[in-house]
């Protein structure tokens, strides 16, 4: 930790990004993944609701990614960015395993905002399914057309991540909400491990984000996080790390404002600087993203 200094929320200059959050107008069919338990986001979610929340947490603009994993998905969000300048960048999803994944490709690089891809590998049955042939020729298409990459994985899989990234070290990826680490059993040691081995990677960034939906629901606090923090800000250093809310699956938890709060309190001691590369600076430059 760095000496305390002002936070960059405060000097009025600065452009936070909530690297990641998503849109979706509710179907219960479509989005069976929003099961009971999570009846507070069985809603819709869209820009209107989104843009309050940035402004009164200091975010001056966001990064939308993929709940669906549809072409038609993408449609969807890239409508929603249409009239809405604080959307900065679109992740979407392609077939990555589609014989024709250069013509879709190439479709997709007349809309500027989109940015990057994901699929949802956590669900899959293969657990290393991002190392199938197949799999692997979508993601080098990426690399041929500039897009980045978010992985999307539970634990289990942080295994295949090294073999992963190795092969393709040209590409940018991004680990999502920590590769979601039991916090709420307090299960960290295997997970260190495996996530300070993909660290080792210069290409691959980890999102500090989604840690409230695998903590404690109702009865989190401050300090279930900060050892996973603790490792992924040593594992990862300062250049490859990047705030994202994952509202509104974070509702289940806590409010936006809570899920800022972490990692604000957490980061309220590292220089200026390391705070604005945290919470805007290296998103931007991950995803390219315009002013």
């Amino acid at each position: 930790m760095q000496d305390s200094t002002i936070s960059p929320f405060e000097t009025g200059t600065f452009k936070a990004i909530d690297s990641h959050q998503h849109f979706w107008k509710f179907d219960p069919v479509r989005d069976s993944w929003i099961t009971s338990e999570m009846a507070a986001i069985q809603n819709d979610f869209l820009p209107a609701h989104l843009h309050p929340l940035l402004r009164e947490n200091g975010f001056s603009g966001c990064v939308v990614v993929q709940s669906d994993q549809t072409e038609e998905h993408n449609k969807f969000l890239l409508e929603q960015a249409t009239g809405n300048p604080f959307i900065k960048g679109v992740v979407g999803w392609v077939n990555l395993r589609s014989e024709d994944i250069h013509e879709r490709l190439e479709y997709y690089s007349q809309f500027e905002i989109i940015k990057g891809f994901r699929h949802v590998l956590q669900g899959e049955e293969d657990r290393a399914l991002m190392l199938k042939p197949e799999f692997m020729r979508g993601i080098a298409a990426l690399e041929d057309f500039g897009y980045t990459y978010d992985i999307l994985i539970f634990p289990d899989q942080l295994k295949y991540i090294p073999e992963f990234v190795s092969a393709f070290p040209d590409q940018k990826f991004v680990i999502d909400h920590l590769a979601k680490p039991g916090i709420k059993n307090q299960k960290i040691d295997e997970w260190t491990l495996e996530i300070m081995a993909v660290a080792r990677y210069e290409n691959v960034y980890c999102k500090i984000s989604g840690m409230v939906t695998e903590a404690d629901w109702k009865n989190w606090k401050y300090e279930d996080f900060k050892p996973y923090l603790d490792v992924v800000v040593e594992a990862f250093g300062q250049d490859n790390i990047m705030y994202g809310s994952d509202w509104p699956v974070c509702l289940v938890a806590a409010s936006y404002e809570q899920t800022a709060g972490i990692v604000k309190q957490y980061f309220a001691d590292f220089t200026t600087n390391e705070q604005e590369k945290f919470f805007g600076e290296n998103a931007t430059r991950f995803y390219n993203l315009s002013s």
